[in-house]
């Protein structure tokens, strides 16, 4: 998959499969099971580090993640997530950030937020760096929200975010995520542009739809949105396998004579 072939996607109406990945093991397994886009995601800061929220997830942690997924595939489309503070401060920052994710062997970024990064977008563009948006309830502004809820409720709501997605895709951005906004809404944005949408909790009219590793194979069971589907249940198969161990080791039957050396 590349960034054409992901525009491509829109045009052809066919849907685009996009799952988050954050080192070598399971960015191997992802494309196995012949995802299109891998996103390695400041979801880290959650998942794996075990943090209330992405806010503290550094730059140098995301290039090292980005580094193990990239060096593990060869036809998915890899997509670093820039995180706090990488592109806030100022456009010459943002696009030198940006650029190290693709130095490190991501595609394409994803930053946060609608025209009041269109700047930062755009400069991105200029310099040969794919760039995929993200509106709706977006992570990083948490403090903001008081909580991860829905956006783009009612009229009033709605028609700034459709306008921050126009603003997105005429700087030149090549894809959106939308998160947390009513379904109806998504069509209306979807329908709207030329380039494609990933929706996660957004409703079916998205040109794709993007799941957090961890929730789709039941690992993570902190706190579960209304938008995850688990499609497994790791989390219950790993401790049936620990306990297993544990009890053998206890009661000497492994390692056995089979599990020996002679």
């Amino acid at each position: 998959m590349t960034v054409p072939d992901l525009l491509k996607c829109k045009r052809d109406r066919r849907k685009i499969v996009v799952v988050t990945a954050y080192d070598a093991l399971f960015a191997r397994i992802v494309e196995q099971a012949g995802i299109d886009v891998i996103l390695v995601g400041d979801s880290l800061g959650v998942v794996v580090q075990g943090k209330p929220n992405t806010l503290s997830v550094t730059m140098e942690q995301m290039l090292y993640h980005t580094g193990l997924v990239a060096g593990a595939v060869q036809r998915s489309l890899v997509v670093g997530d820039m995180p706090f503070m990488s592109y806030q401060a100022s456009q010459e920052e943002a696009v030198r950030n940006a650029g190290r994710f693709l130095q490190a062997g991501a595609h394409a970024v994803k930053l946060e937020g609608g025209a009041a990064v269109a700047d930062r977008v755009a400069a991105m563009a200029r310099m040969g760096i794919p760039v995929i948006g993200h509106l709706g309830m977006t992570p990083q502004s948490v403090q903001q929200y008081g909580g991860y809820k829905v956006q783009g409720k009612g009229k009033d709501r709605a028609q700034p975010l459709i306008d921050d997605a126009l603003a997105l895709e005429a700087a030149g951005a090549v894809g959106i995520v939308l998160e947390a906004i009513p379904a109806g809404l998504a069509k209306t944005v979807s329908e709207a542009l030329t380039i494609p949408t990933i929706g996660i909790g957004a409703g079916p009219h998205c040109d794709g739809q993007v799941l957090v590793l961890y929730d789709l194979l039941g690992l993570f069971d902190e706190f579960v949105p209304k938008f995850v589907k688990p499609y497994g249940h790791l989390k219950a198969d790993a401790l049936q396998a620990l306990r297993r161990y544990k009890d053998e080791v206890e009661q000497g039957t492994f390692p056995s004579d089979s599990e020996s050396y002679h």
